[in-house]
């Protein structure tokens, strides 16, 4: 295995996380539902820990920057054009997989 600088890895972790910033925003047609459901985080998931790798960088960064910075608009306006009503399988699967 390549061993990489400190520098290195963390220019290809933040090329990594913009390549899956742009898919999420291209594949709008999937539902933070579905996302939940398949992979235990959504959109949402990822604007929160954004937020919180900035206040642990000591950068004071709102919620709704966050989501923007993710969705690539601001979170009402991605609901409005994007956000679908969840069907009752898709409300069954979350709750299955969450009643914990």
């Amino acid at each position: 295995m390549t061993e990489l600088t400190e520098e290195q890895r963390i220019k290809l972790e933040a090329a990594a996380f913009r390549t899956l910033v742009d898919h999420l925003r291209e594949r709008a047609d999937v539902q933070n539902i579905d996302l939940m459901n398949l992979a235990g985080f959504c959109r949402n998931c990822l604007s929160n820990w954004y937020q919180d790798a900035a206040r642990e960088a000591g950068i004071d960064l709102s919620k709704e920057a966050s989501r923007e910075i993710v969705y690539g608009m601001p979170y009402d306006e991605w609901k409005a054009k994007h956000q679908t009503e969840a069907t009752a399988e898709q409300k069954a699967a979350f709750a299955s997989r969450h009643e914990h």
